[in-house]
């Protein structure tokens, strides 16, 4: 993936095949990738939003986490812009 953003929409996945998916964008992003935008919904429950938040906050591969443009995405921060 050469993208400068890379888009996911794991809403609807179980835990086990979201973390999948996201470790394997992060594993495969390119250096000139700085967002992950993780699209996981938000009416029905928090569950994916909290394990996001749980497994990737000590993850190497994110500077950090921030809420997206809607409460349904979080975004894990690969590298800063300045």
């Amino acid at each position: 993936m050469s993208d400068p953003i890379i888009k996911l929409d794991p809403h609807g996945m179980r835990q086990e095949e979201a973390i999948h998916i996201i470790d394997r964008a992060l594993s495969s992003a390119s250096p000139a990738t700085y967002h992950l935008h993780l699209i996981h919904g938000y009416h029905r429950g928090t569950s994916l939003r909290t394990l996001i938040h749980d497994w990737y906050k000590y993850d190497d591969r994110v500077k950090r986490i921030m809420p997206g443009d809607n409460p349904g995405i979080t975004v894990l921060v690969m590298k800063e812009l300045y």
